[in-house]
């Protein structure tokens, strides 16, 4: 009975935010209220939420400091330089752009911290998306799915959880998946780039002033102008220049682009922006203005300080001497304190950020409700044990496989916690008593990871969506299916190369 209602609770949440019937928030909510009193244990309703509050309160106050410390790095224009290295491969290219959203999360996930990447991607890359008139979904798709795989990492926490459930050396882990892994991330290169060419075929391709546009781009400009009979390419002396296929209605900014007169820039932004970082002036209506070379918080004298600051803060979350919410807390106050040491612009750096902190920790608390009724009620056990024994015992050999496989939608239906220590081990268990070693089965677990950051139970993805303005609905359509054949290719050049 447990089983069923479990199940039926995750679809009913799945297809209401996707069919854009709930908000994840109400849905997050009242969905496992409901099927609690279902399951006869509405009594025991609160209990379940305050002890999901309770293990997601320090996941809360990580992500509110989080998103203020590098809320606080990207006004001071810390990763301006990496932003425009990005910005200056894109070129205003679709193609371009997507592949560097992809690169772009993939270096920044190297702090293990799926909120930080996040924040710093779409910052630099949610101008140029809006700019170019480009799918924001494919943004949050290609961020989130690179993310995921580079979230395999030792101190990212799947591998380091895996090691303490079956306590096992990370390194013994991680190491030898290292191969896996690179194709895995390989694969999301080559998504992006694909993603980027049907973006470039249905957009077209933006040439700012002054700026001329990649060789690949022109060739296939020319074909695209000739089989749209020129229609399709306007050129105007004081703007932009927009060229691409009549494959359907031009998007809002394209078309914006193409006036006879050129973009307004946002408040604040100068003359002097490079037209190689790939915009000038995005619309102020947008209500985002991007990363202004000439904002008013830029602190360059400060730059090595703030680099320093960050470099110590990662280091101290690697090595976990302070639990992460006080670093995180800490830095926070130092980095706004020596910043902005008047009141007043302290005030306004913390109100700017506000909108983020509170859709994020607002988000993370009523999924604290979710988990707490799946919790428990006992549905993610019995869920997990009915996966379990549903194997066949002619599948005990190939456990690995089949540990790999159920991390797709284990991890994407559960949190790391409760797959990791809850179900990892039983299957372990099932495995070594079919001569399947435990770390094929530690290994194997990892695969999953791809999909499993676009969960609904994953905190940093709604910063994703929220900052990209994106609803969490489109964004899965979108996500699963790309993040599952991820993961896929991880697992089976595990099993190529002999790993799992």
């Amino acid at each position: 009975m447990l089983t069923f209602l479990g199940f039926a609770m995750i679809a009913t949440f799945l297809v209401l935010i996707m069919m854009k019937k709930m908000s994840p928030i109400a849905a997050l909510v009242l969905i496992p209220a409901l099927f609690c009193v279902f399951a006869g244990k509405g009594a025991h309703l609160g209990d379940y939420v305050i002890e999901g509050v309770g293990k997601l309160a320090p996941t809360a106050a990580m992500l509110m400091f989080a998103i203020v410390y590098f809320g606080l790095m990207i006004d001071v224009g810390l990763f301006d330089p990496i932003v425009r290295g990005i910005l200056r491969f894109c070129k205003a290219d679709p193609m371009r752009v997507v592949v560097g959203t992809a690169v772009l999360a993939a270096i920044v996930s190297l702090d293990g911290d799926g909120s930080t990447t996040f924040m710093i991607t779409v910052s630099a890359m949610y101008p140029l998306y809006k700019r170019l008139g480009l799918s924001l979904v494919v943004m949050t798709g290609v961020a989130a799915t690179a993310n995921g795989v580079m979230n395999t990492l030792p101190w990212g926490g799947p591998t380091a959880r895996a090691a303490t459930a079956l306590k096992l050396d990370a390194a013994d882990i991680f190491v030898p998946m290292i191969p896996a892994l690179a194709v895995g991330l390989l694969f999301v290169f080559a998504l992006a780039y694909v993603l980027g060419l049907r973006e470039r075929r249905r957009v077209g391709v933006l040439s700012l002033p002054g700026q001329k546009a990649p060789d690949d781009v022109e060739d296939v400009q020319e074909d695209l102008v000739g089989a749209a009979t020129g229609s399709a390419a306007q050129t105007v002396s004081a703007g932009p220049v927009v060229s691409g296929a009549a494959t359907g209605p031009a998007p809002a900014a394209a078309s914006a682009s193409a006036s006879a007169s050129p973009p307004a820039s946002p408040s604040g932004a100068g003359s002097g922006s490079d037209p190689e970082d790939g915009f000038q002036g995005l619309d102020p209506e947008d209500g985002f203005q991007g990363l202004d070379p000439d904002r008013p918080t830029l602190r360059p004298r400060l730059y090595w300080f703030n680099a320093g600051l960050t470099v110590a803060l990662l280091t101290a979350m690697i090595m976990e001497w302070l639990p992460i919410p006080v670093l995180f807390l800490l830095g926070a106050a130092l980095a706004l304190t020596v910043n902005f040491p008047h009141m007043p612009d302290q005030k306004a750096r913390i109100a700017a950020h506000a909108d983020n902190v509170l859709n994020v920790v607002g988000m993370v608390f009523a999924a604290a409700v979710f988990t707490g009724v799946l919790t428990g009620t006992g549905m993610v056990k019995d869920m997990a044990d009915w996966l379990v024994g549903a194997i066949p015992e002619g599948m005990g050999p190939h456990m690995a496989l089949v540990t790999g496989l159920l991390s797709l939608p284990l991890t994407y239906f559960m949190s790391n916690d409760g797959f990791y220590f809850g179900v990892l081990p039983v299957l372990a268990e099932a495995g070594a008593a079919h001569g399947v070693s435990p770390l094929e089965i530690a290994r194997a677990s990892l695969v999953g990871q791809a999909l499993h950051m676009s969960s609904p139970l994953v905190p940093a993805v709604y910063v994703l969506v929220g900052m990209a303005k994106v609803e969490f609905g489109d964004h899965t359509r979108f996500t699963v299916k790309w993040a599952a054949l991820t993961s896929l290719v991880v697992l089976a050049a595990g099993m190529l190369f002999g790993i799992i």
